[in-house]
Parts: structure tokens; C-alpha cells; sequence
């Protein structure tokens, strides 16, 4: 994926903070494997956000639950590493690595691990998830308009 150009759209001047999601649904760090289960099971949920005191913990994907106990801490299963981005990163660069695996979320944390936001890479993979967007989605489903 290296040096494949930014999507139709996107500036290569664009950070992370340009678009990520700005209040992410999150778990607490005692949050256990069968309650990460159970958020899972909305198909549209990729990341289990763990936080602890506004401090990212864990980034917890579906996959990382296999063969764990639903007692034992969903904080254990996940990592930070490449599940995590800084907002100054390049969304650009950002988004070359997530199609790149794979990946439609990444958390977004500060240097001191405070978590700001998430990177939501819609479905089509040609641009990222708006806090508007999210919002009227959210605001149908209390409606009781079917979700598109």
C-alpha cells in the first residue's frame, strides 16, 4: 500500500483530527469478555474502545475474544500498538495502513494516552465516518427509522 494516493477527496494536508469521530462509545477496564461478547454481536462494531480515567487501555477487536474465558478482563485480549493513531498523524498515511490490513478502526489518543476520538473508515473504504453522521444515525434509531 505504500505510496498509494489519498482516496478522491482527501487532502494529503488532512490529520486524523480532520475526521475522526470525536465521542466514541467506550468500556471500562473492568469490562469482561462476555460483555465485550455481547457488544459485539451489532456487526456494525469493529473496536472496543477500554478506557480508564480517559486513558485508552486496550483497543479489543471481535477476533481477540476467541477461546477466552467470559469472566476473564476484555482489556487482556486487546493491544494498543497499530490499533492506536495520534490526531496529528496524516490521514492520508492513516488510511493507506487501515486498508492496508484491513482495519476500519482506529483509536485516536494523545501522547499521554488520552483517548480523543476514533477513526471510522466507512464501509466503501473511500472516506471516514462524521460525528454528524454518526449523530443522525443515532437519532433515526430512537426514531425507529430502519437503519440504512
Amino acid at each position: 500500500m505504500e505510496g498509494q494516493p489519498c482516496p478522491a477527496g482527501m487532502r494529503a494536508d488532512l490529520s486524523v483530527a480532520d475526521s475522526m469521530h470525536t465521542f466514541p462509545k467506550t468500556a471500562r477496564a473492568w469490562t469482561t469478555v462476555g460483555q465485550a461478547r455481547e457488544f459485539f454481536r451489532n456487526d456494525k462494531v469493529h473496536a472496543l474502545l477500554v478506557v480508564r480515567d480517559g486513558v485508552l487501555v486496550a483497543v479489543v477487536e471481535r477476533g481477540d475474544l476467541a477461546g477466552r474465558g467470559d469472566q476473564e478482563p476484555a482489556a487482556s485480549a486487546g493491544r494498543l500498538g497499530d490499533r492506536v493513531v495520534a490526531p496529528f498523524d496524516s490521514l492520508c498515511e492513516t488510511w493507506q495502513s487501515m486498508v492496508a490490513v484491513g482495519r476500519r478502526r482506529v483509536a485516536v489518543a494523545t501522547a499521554d494516552g488520552r483517548l480523543v476520538g476514533l477513526l471510522c473508515l466507512k464501509a466503501s473504504g473511500s472516506g471516514f465516518c462524521s460525528d454528524a453522521g454518526i449523530a443522525a444515525r443515532a437519532h433515526e434509531r430512537l426514531a425507529g427509522v430502519p437503519v440504512r
